[in-house]
């Protein structure tokens, strides 16, 4: 893949926020109304007895009083993460995070920017905190979600020299937050080598520096915070690394086999984690690989999308929506999205006229309909300004603008809902 020059030079634009108000807060209400039902006790009399004289000598109990619905205590309410309205796309070619809303098709989709440092490439977000986590190529962003600031730039211990732009710029890539929100985990790219950071957040200290594989694309966190997974893209590979010791054990994957090197586009780039903890991660349209990080073990899914793989994402159901690039290395087909389930091999592919980089999922606020957003922050020839929503009933789409070469989209979360 040729890596994209800088735009206009090394230097990264104005650090002056561009800001522009849409907030639309969407809060979700739940009410629970608890109410217990008035029982009436039964007579303790003698059915069998030919006389119903009451006996004087002998006192019934007062019945007990119904309770009042009123006096019973609510249940307590549970916190409801509301769904997300909005978007956050990290601006590769510039300095900022974008805000994004996908209902938007005229004109600009971006309602707010946060500068957050040269070349963004990832975005990590943790909804109990309402904090997200940026990887520039200067360090490790810190944005409050609430007031959308950035509050503090981590540097790495691994800081590149020079500032660069382009998909071979040095500084950090792949980036997850763990369950607590306690540890951010973030691949640095430097240069001839990569690491894994990870990064305790309350005190800004990198506590460890493990060696990964060249330049990962991605990195995930396993659901009870005990690994994290980084995907290798330039060596056919995953790394397990242990959150309490950070040693690392490398898995190759590569089910075409290394031929070409760094040449290759049998290459992985990006994965999602499913249920059973396994890693699905799509090649060239032909397989989606699950990869059980416990064993090493490895198998394959087929499909029929043909199209050059990177950016992944899973639907609450199960799904995995894949964007497809064209026809690179094995792959002969055009760009495409594929929606795949791993369980049945069920697929449906539709045609693209754009290439994408990464791929998230939405939920139209007014219809309820579940979308994907591929992001046009391609890393290769071909990126553009804006990101494709896909419409996962129909697979209808539209496109929208962000500018500054979207590469990463999440979605933002709007916080619990009392």
């Amino acid at each position: 893949m040729a890596p994209l020059s800088a735009p206009g030079g090394a230097a990264p634009p104005s650090r002056r926020t561009r800001r522009t108000r849409h907030v639309v807060t969407a809060w979700a209400t739940a009410a629970v109304v608890a109410a217990l039902a008035a029982c009436s006790p039964g007579s303790a009399g003698d059915a069998a007895s030919p006389d119903p004289t009451p006996n004087p000598d002998v006192t019934s109990p007062a019945p007990t009083p119904a309770p009042d619905p009123s006096d019973a205590p609510a249940a307590p309410e549970e916190p409801v993460e509301a769904p997300a309205r909005y978007l956050l796309a990290t601006e590769a070619e510039s300095d900022g995070l974008a805000v994004v809303d996908p209902t938007i098709r005229e004109g600009s989709a971006v309602v707010d920017r946060i500068e957050v440092g040269a070349a963004p490439w990832g975005v990590a977000v943790h909804a109990p905190t309402m904090r997200a986590y940026v990887s520039t190529a200067q360090g490790v962003a810190v944005v409050d979600l609430a007031t959308r600031e950035r509050v503090d730039l981590i540097p790495y211990r691994d800081t590149p020299a020079r500032v660069g732009f382009g998909e071979y710029r040095r500084g950090g890539m792949g980036i997850a937050v763990s369950p607590d929100g306690t540890r951010v985990y973030v691949a640095v790219h430097r240069g001839d080598s990569s690491t894994l950071e990870t990064i305790d957040v309350a005190s800004r200290e990198v506590l460890a520096s493990t060696p990964v594989g060249l330049r990962p694309f991605d990195v995930l966190v396993a659901a009870d915070g005990s690994e994290v997974y980084t995907v290798d893209h330039d060596e056919f590979s995953v790394h397990v690394v242990d959150t309490t010791t950070f040693e690392a054990r490398r898995i190759e994957v590569a089910p075409f086999g290394t031929e070409g090197g760094l040449a290759s586009f049998e290459k992985p780039h990006y994965a999602v984690l499913d249920d059973d903890g396994s890693l699905l991660l799509p090649y060239q349209g032909r397989v989606l690989v699950r990869l059980d990080p416990a064993t090493g073990t490895a198998t394959s899914v087929p499909s029929a999308a043909d199209s050059h793989q990177h950016g992944v994402a899973r639907t609450p159901d199960g799904r995995v929506v894949v964007v497809g690039n064209g026809p690179f290395g094995n792959a002969a087909g055009g760009p495409n999205v594929t929606v795949l389930d791993p369980a049945t091999g069920a697929e449906q592919v539709a045609p693209l006229t754009r290439r994408h980089e990464t791929a998230t999922t939405w939920t139209d606020p007014a219809t309820g309909g579940l979308s994907a957003v591929l992001a046009g922050g391609y890393t290769q020839a071909e990126a553009w300004d804006g990101a494709t929503v896909v419409d996962l009933d129909t697979l209808a789409t539209y496109e929208i603008q962000i500018p500054g070469r979207p590469q990463v989209v999440v979605p933002l979360p709007e916080g619990p809902a009392a």
